[in-house]
């Protein structure tokens, strides 16, 4: 039952535990609201006999039990299902975060921002919800439906089946919508994420729209993802009122049926009317928390679409490996290397290459020739489909991905930058590095040419991804945490594609003493740039074409000479 619980609401153990505990709460609670009934039938039936006869002071103490058994079971069923929730909550929110940061980067080409942050806060909102509020509640009115049920089928069993048959019946109708619930609800979700989409690509896109004078036609599609959400929602909304009214209205027949069998067994003189008037009371009482069941069944089925969503993030197999290095020295080798994504198109087909330590290798070639999957293919953010890609030896594929990547110094062509100081932006490479060691990595980036003149210097906040910094401010960041982590790998992606040629010079002679003794696999579009590299790979049509270095592939007169011969013509290119 624990399991079972764990999966269909994505919890942890802990929360799993808490949510029976929680049920029970909510059932002790549905019970103790009913002993005022009991205690009402005895007073009224001793009153009838006779009088109280000295049972004034019983009737005083039970009636303060009662009273006390009521506070005490709210304030376990609070404890137990809201304050319990919110934890497991949290819990769902760093076990989804946790899982995402050991998931290959493969995972995240599925899926869009959106996407994933609605999965994380509104999946475990509406999660947060559901326990809190309907599940619990729920598994409670349930168990103390049945003891309530026992209880009056012990004291009559004609008029306890006149109270309780609605029950299965109300639960079947609602329990049967459950398909056709779960399709509104997946209709309803997409339609919302669609819009997340539209909403946040319109406003990351703003400057583009704007210069070309796009923005209205962008709009009037984006208003449309608005209202089809809108629409889905009423639709949604209108298809569970009208499984849940209808259950109502059959549990509301149950007083009819109770009053009339009553009536007709008070007829036939095989009922009092003390207890005709206490199932009358009774069952005013039992439909109440089930009502609320009804509707709260209805949600806890349409949630299903939200706990497959964080089930798919959570049953997505993670990288593992081994948590200790044993490469000898710090070769990059890949041996027969394929790639493939899910939809089976190959972006690479037998890849063969080593970058050695000490040397500055190059990859270039044509767009779209496998090279950035290469060096991501390196550092293991993704497992190659088929071959092997070592370090020293070492298998990388072997090797827990958080383990390898201590080896590894990357400068991406697309610079990820934080909401935070421009200092806390460099520590990123080191986070226990000291402030002179940052500001010594930030010298050699030169990134002090610029940080001085920030309102705030080194403590100046540079906005959510660096958007107070220019491009080439940015690149110059990124290529400072490089310094800092001082890693025996770099892996350099058009590390100065956004930097003007001053200083790309500049910073590409800093480069040159970072290199020394390490391994460097460099990408670029420039021929002026991998001039120097001690080797060159030829990247084509997801295959290596050719290698060797500068001077070999130059004399050979192929691919990489073609380029080079090509990117000379183009810098002669003048206007008119």
């Amino acid at each position: 039952m624990k399991q079972k619980l764990q999966r269909r609401f994505a919890l942890s153990s802990k929360g799993a535990d808490d949510t029976i505990r929680g049920s029970l709460f909510c059932a002790l609670q549905n019970v103790a609201f009913m002993l005022p009934v009991g205690l009402l039938y005895c007073l009224v039936r001793d009153l009838l006999n006779g009088g109280l006869a000295g049972r004034g002071g019983f009737y005083l103490i039970a009636c303060v039990a009662c009273c006390l058994f009521i506070v005490v079971s709210t304030w376990l069923q609070y404890n137990g299902t809201f304050l319990a929730t919110y934890v497991e909550t949290g819990v769902r929110r760093v076990s989804l975060a946790e899982q995402l940061r050991r998931l290959p980067l493969s995972f995240f080409g599925k899926k869009d921002l959106a996407d994933l942050t609605a999965s994380i806060m509104n999946d475990c909102a509406v999660l947060e919800t559901s326990q809190s509020h309907f599940v619990c509640p729920l598994i409670g009115a349930c168990v103390s439906t049945v003891v309530i049920a026992l209880g009056l089928l012990a004291f009559n069993w004609k008029m306890a089946l006149a109270a309780v048959w609605p029950l299965p019946v109300a639960f079947a109708i609602v329990a049967l919508a459950a398909r056709v619930q779960e399709g509104f609800s997946r209709r309803s979700m997409a339609a919302r994420i669609a819009c997340e989409d539209g909403i946040q690509e319109y406003v990351e896109t703003m400057a583009d729209l704007r210069a070309n004078n796009a923005q209205d036609t962008y709009f009037q599609g984006l208003a449309g993802k608005i209202r089809a959400m809108e629409h889905r929602a009423i639709i949604s909304e209108f298809g569970t009122a009208t499984f849940v009214v209808s259950a109502g209205l059959v549990l509301r027949l149950g007083m009819a049926t109770t009053a009339l069998a009553g009536a007709w067994l008070l007829t036939r003189g095989e009922l009092d009317v003390l207890t005709f008037f206490l199932f009358l009371l009774t069952v005013s009482r039992l439909y109440d928390p089930l009502e609320g069941s009804l509707q709260n069944l209805a949600a806890i089925i349409a949630t299903s679409t939200n706990i497959q969503r964080m089930n798919e993030i959570m049953d997505c197999p993670v990288q593992t490996g081994a948590e200790q290095l044993t490469n000898s020295g710090c070769d990059v080798t890949f041996d027969h290397v394929g790639f493939a994504y899910n939809d089976g198109e190959a972006v690479l087909r037998d890849v063969s290459f080593t970058a050695r330590q000490g040397e500055v290798t190059a990859l270039v070639g044509p767009s779209g020739g496998g090279k950035t999957t290469v060096s991501r293919l390196a550092a293991r953010f993704w497992d190659a489909t088929r071959g092997r890609i070592t370090v020293g030896g070492m298998d990388v594929s072997q090797i827990a991905p958080e383990t390898l990547m201590g080896l590894y110094s990357i400068v991406f062509q697309d610079v990820t930058l934080f909401n935070n100081t421009l200092m806390e932006n460099i520590r990123i490479g080191r986070k226990d590095a000291t402030d002179e060691e940052v500001l010594s990595a930030a010298r050699l980036a030169k990134v002090d040419e610029f940080a001085e003149k920030l309102p705030d210097g080194w403590d100046t906040n540079i906005g959510e991804n660096g958007c107070q910094l220019s491009g080439g401010e940015r690149q110059r960041v990124s290529i400072a945490r490089a310094f800092l982590k001082d890693a025996p790998i770099i892996l350099l992606d058009e590390a100065t594609a956004s930097l003007d040629v001053e200083n790309e010079t500049a910073i590409q002679t800093s480069l040159s003493r970072l290199i020394q003794n390490k391994t460097v696999l460099m990408i670029a579009h420039r021929m002026r740039t991998v001039a120097g590299a001690d080797k060159i790979v030829v990247l084509k049509d997801s295959a290596v074409a050719e290698e060797g270095s500068p001077a070999q592939l130059r004399q050979s007169g192929g691919i990489f000479a073609h380029m080079e011969q090509l990117q000379q013509e183009s810098s002669q290119w003048k206007l008119g």
